[in-house]
């Protein structure tokens, strides 16, 4: 098939076709020629082979301050930029991926077509659009049989740990990944493994090479020809090499989450133990987002857990822009939670779902509920926390949340059981149609919505409680229960009796 329209199924293309649509070539060949710089301080023309960007869109950027960029103290008008914070940066930017490009181009091609992308780890903008229900999602936690979780090691780089890891996995038999991602520097780096462990044969690849002289290095690899490969990050794509069960990766800080987690994912392919070290530069102070990648690829090893390794890439990096390649407009200023729920509204109106005006529920009992300080000692988890809690709405969301703590960080403390059995009663108060409740020595005073409750209350209320309840009319009426001995057994027990009268006031008006 030489020509293909509109109408051709996109299942007859052949292979050439596709990467002619898709533009496969000039996307390989981007890829390998944007190598990293070999200094901590870069040039404009070190910034432009990272980033991709023109020196003119660079110089923009500067201008613009959207960039991390530095002056010489010393005067002069040659800009410098360090390195770490242009990855930070390109990590904290949403770009069009590949997948996102090809996406576009299939379309193009044929705009009935359904797509279906795959991937261990989504980038937080496409796992963001699934989370509210732009696009499609189904999660895969099954492993392949017989598979074992990689080992993983957050560690400062030692050489003594890399020999006794090589030497360790050289003597079973096995083969070992070296990520070094410096392609000029990366043949000495291959020269210094060698004299580490002189027992082990030691060879590199990069993606400057050409085809031919990869493909040699990878028929030796598959032969066992080669016990080490110091590699770039070519690694994290399209390597399957059930033999090489140990990765050592150096300046860790430096990589993205994703790309740490698809790194790791090389290795542990067979049934075999795996191990991965992932190591940064010794005494070196990590930037925040760099720590709180190490603590993340260390923190989640089992099976299934791309899906919140992605989740938590969100959380560092944002969901960035659903309609540009930045992070943009006021999200920031109104608080992720609230563009969250904004954009979840706007979403279920598109789909002429009737979105309900969600009340306050003001909580006023004389109980402690907060996160204890010697239960989460991290600020940001404790904060983490707390919002996860706050977005419940039913008890499956709590009972999820309350898993999730007891996972992470043991048996709950009374306090925080009194923080989830809040959410519970704000629940139950918005179904009963009550706006607060306020504790007054051993009474609870419960307000209702518009200022109305339920006529067949009174007499169902009465015969439950007795002289415990007092009706209190007024512009505000509101009823009061004495003698509350167990304040949030009582109030549930309350609020479920008003639910139940409410519920039968409705189905006697429909009837």
């Amino acid at each position: 098939m030489k020509k293909f329209t509109d109408d051709t199924p996109i299942a007859m293309l052949t292979v050439g076709q596709l990467k002619e649509i898709l533009g496969i070539d000039r996307i390989l060949g981007n890829l390998t020629a944007h190598q990293t710089p070999t200094e901590q301080v870069m040039t404009v023309e070190e910034v432009v082979r990272l980033t991709g960007y023109s020196k003119a869109t660079i110089y923009k950027f500067t201008s613009e301050r959207k960039i991390p960029f530095h002056k010489p103290e010393h005067g002069g008008r040659r800009l410098y930029f360090q390195r770490e914070e242009i990855i930070d940066w390109l990590q904290s930017e949403s770009h069009p991926t590949i997948e996102q490009e090809n996406i576009r181009k299939i379309k193009q091609l044929k705009n009935s077509v359904d797509v279906l992308t795959m991937t261990a780890t989504p980038i937080p903008r496409t796992l963001h659009m699934s989370i509210l229900g732009v696009r499609d999602m189904s999660v895969i936690y099954e492993p392949p049989q017989n598979r074992r979780p990689v080992q993983t090691y957050v560690l400062e780089y030692d050489e003594e740990i890399v020999r006794e890891a090589i030497l360790k996995e050289v003597e079973r038999g096995g083969q070992v990944f070296y990520l070094f991602n410096n392609v000029e520097q990366i043949a000495k780096k291959a020269n210094d493994v060698a004299k580490l462990v002189p027992e082990a044969k030691i060879s590199y690849a990069h993606g400057k090479m050409t085809g031919k002289e990869l493909e040699e290095i990878m028929e030796a690899f598959i032969s066992k020809e080669i016990d080490v490969l110091v590699c770039t990050t070519i690694l994290e794509s399209g390597i399957d090499m059930p033999n090489a069960n140990t990765i050592i990766v150096e300046n860790a800080e430096r990589l993205g989450l994703s790309q740490l987690y698809q790194i790791r994912g090389r290795v542990g392919r067979s049934n075999k133990q795996a191990y991965a070290y992932i190591t940064y530069k010794r005494n070196k102070l990590l930037s925040e987002v760099a720590d709180k990648r190490l603590k993340a690829i260390k923190e989640f090893t089992e099976f299934g857990s791309g899906f919140k390794i992605a989740m938590r890439d969100l959380e560092i990096r944002g969901a960035g822009s659903m309609l540009g390649e930045v992070q943009h407009g006021h999200m920031e200023q109104v608080g992720y939670d609230t563009y969250c729920k904004l954009l979840d509204e706007v979403m279920k109106e598109t789909q002429g779902i009737q979105v309900q005006e969600e009340k306050d529920i003001q909580i006023d009992l004389n109980i402690s509920s907060y996160i204890p300080d010697d239960f989460i000692k991290d600020s940001s988890q404790k904060i983490e926390i707390y919002q996860n809690i706050a977005l419940c709405r039913t008890e499956e969301d709590i009972q999820n949340v309350i898993d999730e703590i007891i996972d992470r960080y043991g048996k709950m403390p009374d306090e925080l059981e009194n923080l989830i059995e809040i959410v519970r009663i704000k629940e139950l108060a918005r179904k009963s149609s009550i706006t607060k409740i306020a504790q007054r020595m051993e009474n609870i005073v419960f307000y209702f919505e518009d200022n109305n409750y339920p006529e067949n209350m009174i007499n169902i209320l009465i015969q439950r409680y007795g002289i415990r309840i007092k009706f209190s009319t007024g512009i505000e009426p509101y009823i009061t229960l004495k003698n509350a001995k167990n304040v949030v057994d009582d109030v549930k027990e309350f609020l479920r009796a008003v639910y139940e009268c409410k519920k039968e006031e409705t189905d006697n008006i429909n009837k």
